[in-house]
């Protein structure tokens, strides 16, 4: 749930703090007063678009602040989801979120005490937070929309199959386009093709080697000055292991170290350290050994070979006619050479190539009416499930004549989408499978079934959106839920029973309600008041938490707009008595 909410800069708020509770929290408030900024600020701290307009001049930036505490699933899913973005819960096991916006625009959001993409805050809301408004219900009205409700309703199961066929249809759906691509574009394929293949014919002829062209560089330099290499290995030779043509009496570097380590070796007895710097010196006489040794096998390999030097030069020559064509160096040739062959086998239009396409395109067809077909079927018994309930809501909102259709019917064919044979009958089909999906409204006995567009007033249609809601609550969803003034266009008998449903709501799930209804607000389990102060030059809004009198004044206020009417705080007390009643377990 949701703890505490701080808006900082928004709208008309200055600064203000919501202690929220579990079960149904209920903000109230004169019109104009800011319940608006309160769940904007919502959509803020859970990713939601930031808009410059509404942030206040004075400090120049807006900041929304949230505390939430998870459980259960939901609470593994996002704190594993923070954890691997480099935040952390709080000790307590509570959750830190923030999101600034300044007065220029500029966003930024921090979870977990990280700073993190404002993307991020997005996929902790739709995990955590669902906001319903009267946006939400002309949503509603839209086909596609009424078929991911139903979707949502049918189950894990039925998602389990839908995912299924998302994934045919999309590998269906790039084989189709891959072999139509290569029968439209078959000219410019082969062209490109020969070219490819000239160039790789070229490079396989010299067939280059990774690193080659480095290699014969230093080659190349051994053998440009094989005299000069040869005098310089041979004076070192002589030098450090004497020769054939040193004098005779000319010491080299192995003979002296041996004299000089004798010599100390000597005098060992009488002080040890000279025998330790007589042992370095024998260490030294064996590396020097090993030179000596090195220089023979260097002078031994070292050869002036004109014949080679050519055959080198004529190497560097082929290398770099290829570097001058494909890449900067051999390496970027060999590279250039396996991306040439990977181009060459998805230019191929041969026809055993289209053959076997076709083959796998019309098996992948099968496999997407097949999953289509199934689909359709698992959402008609949904569909039963779905109107049954919803009509069962609808009796106890005051509509007790209403019923509930969900029609799922085949999708024309002819569109922009492709078509196959579902069930025997040619259909349009897309990733979402081949339905339409159409909610009607029965409003009373004898009422042609209408879509909700046509058959339900603002209303009707507030309160089949909230019937919606409590089914879609059985299912699961997420842990908090906000309704800001879906219940517009409401009174009465109708008023208080959608505070029922609500509080009913509010049992398995902490709920935000916005309204102007002092029949819903009068079953909160926690009542805030947005209160305007405009005592000073800048009008601002702050909330406060109401109890027992205060209470009781707000519901008279919204009542007759009279708070200190004995009259309306009686019947304010009347509504909270009752709704306390039914509060009960």
């Amino acid at each position: 749930m949701l703890e505490e909410l701080r808006i900082t800069g928004l709208g008309v708020i200055e600064d203000t703090t919501l202690p929220l509770a579990a079960g149904m929290n209920v903000i109230t408030g004169e019109t104009g007063a800011g319940k608006t900024m309160v769940v904007t600020g919502l959509g803020l701290l859970f990713g939601g678009r930031a808009d410059a307009g509404r942030v206040r001049a004075q400090p120049g930036r807006a900041v929304v602040e949230g505390r939430l505490r998870l459980g259960g699933r939901v609470a593994e899913s996002v704190h594993a989801r923070i954890v691997d973005a480099g935040g952390e819960p709080d000790e307590d096991g509570s959750l830190l979120l923030s999101r600034t916006v300044t007065i220029e625009g500029r966003s930024r959001a921090h979870l977990g005490g990280r700073a993190m993409p404002v993307s991020t805050l997005g996929e902790v809301g739709e995990q955590v937070l669902a906001v319903h408004g009267q946006s939400d219900q002309l949503r509603l009205l839209r086909p596609a929309e009424q078929r991911a409700s139903l979707d949502r309703f049918a189950g894990p199961e039925h998602e389990k199959l839908l995912d299924a066929l998302r994934e045919t249809y999309a590998r269906w759906r790039t084989v189709v386009d891959d072999l139509a691509d290569r029968r439209r574009n078959a000219r410019e394929r082969n062209q490109e093709a020969d070219l490819l293949r000239l160039g790789l014919d070229e490079i396989t002829r010299v067939d280059p080697q990774p690193g080659e062209d480095d290699e014969l560089k230093a080659e190349a330099q051994r053998l440009e000055h094989a005299e000069g290499l040869r005098t310089a290995a041979q004076v070192a030779q002589q030098c450090v292991a004497g020769g054939v043509e040193a004098a005779d009496d000319a010491p080299d570097a192995t003979a002296l170290l041996g004299t000089a380590r004798r010599t100390l070796e000597a005098q060992a007895g009488t002080d040890p350290a000279l025998g330790e710097l007589a042992a370095r010196l024998e260490e030294a006489a064996t590396l020097v050994t090993d030179v000596a040794a090195e220089l023979s096998t260097y002078l031994a390999a070292l050869d002036a070979d004109p014949a080679r030097l050519q055959t080198v030069y004529e190497r560097r020559a082929a290398l770099r006619g290829l570097t001058r064509k494909y890449a900067d160096d051999v390496d970027g040739v060999v590279a250039w050479a396996e991306r040439a062959r990977t181009r060459l086998s998805d230019l191929d239009t041969s026809d055993e190539l289209l053959d076997e396409l076709d083959r796998e395109a019309t098996r992948l067809a099968g496999e997407v009416a097949d999953l289509a077909g199934r689909v359709s079927a698992s959402r008609r018994e949904a569909a039963v499930r779905f109107a049954e309930e919803v009509t069962v809501e609808l009796a106890g909102l005051a509509m007790p004549h209403a019923r509930i259709e969900v029609a799922v019917l085949p999708r024309p064919a002819g569109r922009s989408e492709p078509s196959l044979p579902v069930n025997g009958v040619e259909t349009g089909v897309g990733a979402d499978g081949a339905d339409e999906v159409e909610l009607r409204l029965l409003a009373h006995p004898g009422a042609p079934a209408l879509p909700l567009q046509k058959g339900a007033s603002g209303g009707e249609l507030s309160r089949v959106m909230l019937a919606i809601e409590v089914v879609f609550a059985g299912s699961g969803g997420p842990p908090t839920l906000v309704f800001d003034e879906v219940d517009a266009g409401v009174g009465g008998q109708a008023a208080v029973e959608i505070g029922r449903r609500l509080a009913r709501l509010a049992r398995s799930h902490q709920v935000l309600v916005v309204t102007h209804l002092p029949q819903v607000a009068a079953f909160a389990d926690r009542h805030l008041v947005v209160a305007k102060d405009t005592g000073g030059a800048v009008t601002t809004s702050g909330v406060r938490v109401v109890e027992d009198t205060e209470r009781a004044r707000e519901l008279a206020r919204m009542l007759a707009g009279l708070p200190d009417s004995d009259l309306g705080i009686a019947h304010a007390e009347e509504l909270l008595a009752v709704a306390a009643k039914e509060r009960r377990p």
